[in-house]
């Protein structure tokens, strides 16, 4: 292990932070140890891995989950951390370079610009200083155009959260993905006192912003949409962030000679999922919301995920209270045993049947004792990102959703098998996070903390290495007990760059 002797002002800088000496002398730690890959089984499929439910499943399960919501259960979670300037980049490069980079990407900019929700918001600012968009873009004065999209003389769209964007146009109006998410929300979270509870994470940087906004634009959907929205705000904290480390892995230190941390990415919000003393989660990004119209088939099947967690939740814990209660039976342990496999995909060590009863038991208590996630996955159709496979974990196979980072694709079996997925992970999540106690599981405990992506980045112009902590979805929930739906293709509707919005999933025209 690397020895390093922080100096006063670095010692400073890293309690500023929230963090710890021994906890960045950790961090490094990783940086010389290295991550290792997960190690691919085979994807997972419909049939195998993935359940694929009947009509008449998927009506069961929506209603089991609208009893639930009635009684006040359900919370939505929204990640929404992430800043819009990552969507405006192709933008901002015209911008610093005064020219498109081809003539075909000026066409395009020219026939779609005025289809943008946020148009006539441009329209406004331009003639509040006495400009007009017509004239400007006749004059191809295209670097005016995109100041007044992008910085503060105008939207400031590249400095927004994403949560703030404008995404879809309505008949006299326009709503971000904040609001489309309020809307979302009061079909399937309102419980039976017209109360809808959601978490928003967003970044210090932007706390400010989402609060004022919602403070202007929460009493009107409220009234509109007949529901009191119960809303919690948390940030990812500078506590999570993790130290750079240089190609040596040492501290890696910008030009003025401090210490340089980062976002520990999506993994972070582990610790504000845990703060929300939840019972029934529903996980969605901010970025994955569609227009009114076509709202019907991701709540519906929202409800299905919620549905079938709360069924099969239902069931582990009557097992839990039986294999608790000092009344079990053989037959109580045989049928455990079939749970586990059948429902959760547990795979068990080779001497499970020799064991004694009382080791049996503790086994799948153990097992069973574990917060519960219901993931939905869509089709593969060129997405990029995650998706679900078998892992091989000594010998045993789980369940995990695996990002491209985690896997080692210099090798031709680990690349055949991650080629071969079928499903894409949208990050459409129901969790259980309450024991058969209504006990909140402390969810720090069921993290593979050898998940940790190390990851090739700049800063100034220099290379860096980044750690982050396994994500939310990956790592952070690699020890809960889990289980893939699949659902329609329609349910995900990303928007990772400004050309997204004007996917027909994206317009409000019906």
């Amino acid at each position: 292990m690397i020895e390093v002797a922080f100096t006063e002002r670095d010692i400073k800088r890293i309690r500023a932070g929230g963090l710890t000496i021994e906890k960045v002398k950790a961090q490094l730690a990783l940086f010389e140890r290295g991550s290792s890959p997960v190690k691919l089984h085979r994807p997972c499929t419909a049939g195998d891995g993935i359940n694929v439910l009947s009509s008449d499943e998927k009506e069961e399960c929506v209603g089991i989950y609208e009893e639930a919501v009635r009684e006040g259960r359900v919370m939505k979670f929204v990640p929404a951390s992430g800043a819009a300037s990552r969507m405006f980049q192709d933008w901002i490069l015209c911008l610093q370079e005064n020219r498109f980079s081809t003539e075909g990407e000026e066409n395009r900019f020219r026939t779609e610009i005025r289809k943008y929700a946020f148009f006539a918001d441009l329209e406004r600012v331009l003639q509040r200083d006495g400009l007009d968009f017509d004239i400007l873009e006749a004059e191809k004065r295209y670097a005016e155009i995109f100041d007044y999209i992008l910085t503060p003389r105008g939207l400031a769209c590249a400095s927004l959260p994403k949560a703030l964007l404008m995404f879809h146009s309505y008949e006299g109006r326009c709503r971000t993905a904040l609001e489309e998410h309020l809307v979302e929300a009061a079909l399937y979270v309102r419980d039976g006192k017209g109360i809808c509870r959601i978490h928003f994470t967003v970044s210090e940087e932007h706390e400010h912003l989402v609060k004022d906004f919602l403070e202007k634009r929460k009493g009107i959907y409220e009234e509109e949409l007949g529901v009191t929205f119960r809303i919690e705000i948390s940030t990812q904290r500078s506590s999570t962030n993790t130290i750079a480390a240089d190609r040596k892995n040492h501290p890696f230190r910008d030009r003025g000679g401090d210490l340089v941390f980062r976002p520990a990415g999506h993994g972070a919000l582990l610790e504000n999922l845990n703060e929300t003393d939840g019972d029934i989660v529903m996980i969605k990004n901010i970025d994955n919301v569609v227009p009114d119209h076509l709202k019907g088939e991701t709540v519906f099947h929202k409800k299905v995920l919620g549905g079938y967690l709360i069924k099969l939740q239902s069931e582990c814990h009557k097992y839990l209270e039986r294999l608790a209660g000092g009344t079990w039976r053989g037959d109580t342990l045989s049928e455990a045993a079939l749970f586990c496999k059948d429902k959760f995909s547990v795979g068990f060590p080779d001497d499970f049947v020799a064991m004694p009863d009382e080791k049996k038991k503790e086994f799948l208590f153990e097992r069973l004792n574990r917060p519960i996630r219901v993931c939905g996955m869509v089709k593969n159709e060129g997405e990029p990102g995650g998706g679900p496979f078998w892992v091989d974990e000594s010998g045993v196979q789980t369940l995990q959703i695996v990002e491209g980072a985690q896997v080692d694709l210099s090798s031709e079996k680990q690349k055949n098998i991650w080629m071969a997925s079928t499903h894409f992970n949208p990050v459409d999540i129901a969790c259980g996070l309450r024991d058969h106690l209504s006990r909140s599981y402390d969810l720090k405990a069921f993290v593979d903390e050898d998940t940790f992506i190390i990851s090739e980045k700049s800063h100034e112009g220099r290379e860096m290495k980044a750690l982050e902590l396994p994500g939310l979805w990956n790592g952070a929930m690699a020890r809960w007990n889990t289980v893939f739906i699949e659902v329609p293709l329609g349910t995900f509707n990303p928007v990772k760059t400004v050309h997204d919005l004007l996917r027909p999933q994206h317009s409000a025209e019906h």
